[in-house]
């Protein structure tokens, strides 16, 4: 059993929390009232928006010192929709291992609606969770908890994939605003 600590407590977090419960993980809930309260988990994802990492890591960054941190944001300029708002060479993700080196970053979810990840299903197929990372063993403590909370895992590669993950998240939230399919529905992978 991995000890997972979600902090977040909105449709996306609820929906990773209920994944790790269904492979009988444990889980720590960690929302905005709770600044006081130690992050516990060995996991730890950030189920929040891009906009309120810095804030994060500001506060509980001597907390997240050896963990693998999962960043599952979408870094998009909401005012406009119409780009991403970090460096094109680079990824959020890539912002939050430098600001957290001793930690093991991991990108995961941002390509996946909260609903699609609660039901584990998109349409007819398994959801899939696209991962990347340079830390290998916390990719594969990741997917262990993931495949036995009933989804399906690819690893995209290295860390720098975080960047067309980010892309392709994006793309997905652009047509789901535009109502070209349901936040219900989403992208989905045959294999």
């Amino acid at each position: 059993m991995t000890s997972i600590s979600i902090i977040g407590t909105g449709t996306m977090g609820s929906a990773i929390a209920a994944v790790a419960e269904r492979g009988n993980h444990s889980v720590q809930l960690l929302g905005s009232s709770d600044q006081g309260v130690a992050v516990t988990g060995d996991i730890v994802v950030l189920a929040v928006p891009h906009t309120a990492v810095h804030e994060i890591i500001a506060t509980r960054g001597e907390q997240l010192s050896g963990k693998v941190v999962v960043d599952l944001t979408n870094p998009v300029d909401f005012a406009t929709m119409d780009s991403l708002v970090v460096p094109a060479d680079s990824s959020m993700a890539a912002e939050i291992a430098a600001a957290l080196p001793s930690a093991k970053v991991v990108k995961a979810f941002n390509t996946n609606f909260a609903s699609t990840l609660a039901e584990g299903t998109v349409g007819p197929l398994q959801t899939t969770a696209l991962i990347a990372g340079d830390d290998d063993a916390a990719k594969q403590s990741l997917t262990e908890v993931l495949t036995s909370g009933g989804l399906k895992v690819i690893d995209a590669g290295a860390l720098k994939r975080a960047r067309e993950l980010e892309a392709i998240g994006f793309l997905q939230i652009t047509l789901a605003a535009r109502e070209k399919f349901a936040w219900t529905e989403g992208f989905g992978v045959i294999s």
